[in-house]
C-alpha cells in the first residue's frame, strides 16, 4: 500500500484499509507541497481521477482540505491547521511548564505531573519524579479515566455540568480503576462542586491504591490548551492539612505559570 519512497512512522498494520491509507497519503502530501492538483493526488495514489475525487471529497467535507475556487487546486483545510496548531500548542504548554513542575518537585520532594482532558481521560504530557525511595511513577504519555484522578476532576470542575454529563453519556456507570473510583454521575458533580469551592481537586487511592494527589487547573488563555498541575504521594504523606497546603502552593504556581503563557500587550 506504501508508495516506494515514501516513509511511514510505523510498522503496517495487519488488516490495512486501502481507502483509509489513501486519505491519510494525501493529507501526509499536503506536508510537502502547499497545494495538491487533483491529477497530483490521482498520480501520486495511483488511482483514478474518481477514486482521488472521491477521496479528496471527503476530506474537504470534514474540513481537512479546501478546493481554491480558481485554481481547483486543494489546500490544508481548517480542521489539518487546527490539529497542527494544537500540537504546537502543547509542546508549547510543556516548554513552559517544566521550570515549574521541577521547582514544584525540588520544593515539596513529592512527584509532580502537568496534565491535560482528552475525551473522558486525562493524559499525562510530562512530569518530575520525586527523588524518595518511597514515591509515584512518572505517569508521562499515559492516560487514566478522569473521574478517577486528580488532575481530571480539576479539568471537568472547569467545564459546566452538562458538558461533563454530555461526556459521559451513553455509559451505565463511570470507569473504575479502584474501590474508591466514583463511578456515579451525581457524585461525580457533587465532587467537582466541591473541587469548585476548595479551589483543588483531592484524590485519595481513586486511581491507584496507596497513592493520593491533589491539583489544580492552570488559567488558560483563549488559544492554550487547558491543563493541569499536580503533586501525587503516597497517602502516608498527603494528609488534609498537607493536601491544602499543597493545593494553595499549586494555585499560586498556575496562576504564575498562567501569567507566562499571556499573549504580549499590543
Amino acid at each position: 500500500m506504501q508508495k516506494h519512497g515514501e516513509q511511514a512512522p510505523g510498522p503496517q498494520p495487519a488488516y490495512p484499509i486501502a481507502s483509509v491509507d489513501n486519505a491519510l497519503r494525501l493529507l501526509m502530501l499536503l506536508r510537502g507541497q502547499p497545494r495538491v492538483r487533483l491529477s497530483e493526488a490521482s498520480e501520486h495514489l495511483g488511482v483514478a481521477l474518481s477514486t482521488a475525487h472521491r477521496l479528496m471529497a471527503m476530506l474537504a467535507y470534514r474540513g481537512f482540505v479546501r478546493q481554491e475556487p480558481d485554481s481547483r487546486a486543494y489546500l490544508a483545510g481548517p480542521a489539518l491547521v487546527e490539529i497542527g496548531l494544537a500540537a504546537v500548542r502543547q509542546l508549547d504548554i510543556r516548554r513552559q511548564a517544566r521550570p515549574v513542575l521541577e521547582g514544584l518537585a525540588a520544593a515539596l520532594g513529592e512527584t509532580v505531573h502537568l496534565a491535560a482532558l482528552e475525551g473522558r481521560n486525562v493524559r499525562y504530557l510530562d512530569a518530575v519524579e520525586s527523588s524518595r525511595a518511597l514515591r509515584v511513577a512518572a505517569r508521562t504519555g499515559t492516560a487514566l479515566a478522569a473521574n478517577c484522578t486528580a488532575s481530571g476532576k480539576a479539568l471537568l470542575a472547569d467545564l459546566p455540568d452538562a458538558e461533563v454529563a454530555a461526556l459521559f453519556a451513553g455509559q451505565p456507570g463511570l470507569p473504575a480503576l479502584t474501590a474508591r473510583s466514583i463511578t456515579g454521575r451525581s457524585r461525580l458533580l457533587s465532587e467537582l462542586r466541591d473541587v469548585r469551592a476548595r479551589g483543588f481537586a483531592v484524590n485519595r487511592e481513586e486511581s491507584e491504591e496507596g497513592v493520593a494527589s491533589v491539583a489544580v487547573t492552570v488559567p488558560r488563555d483563549h488559544n492554550g490548551p487547558a491543563v493541569a498541575l499536580a503533586v501525587s504521594a503516597p497517602v502516608s504523606r498527603m494528609g488534609g492539612e498537607i493536601a491544602g497546603q499543597i493545593g494553595a502552593r499549586l494555585r499560586d504556581e498556575a496562576a504564575r505559570l498562567a501569567g507566562q503563557r499571556l499573549p504580549p500587550p499590543s
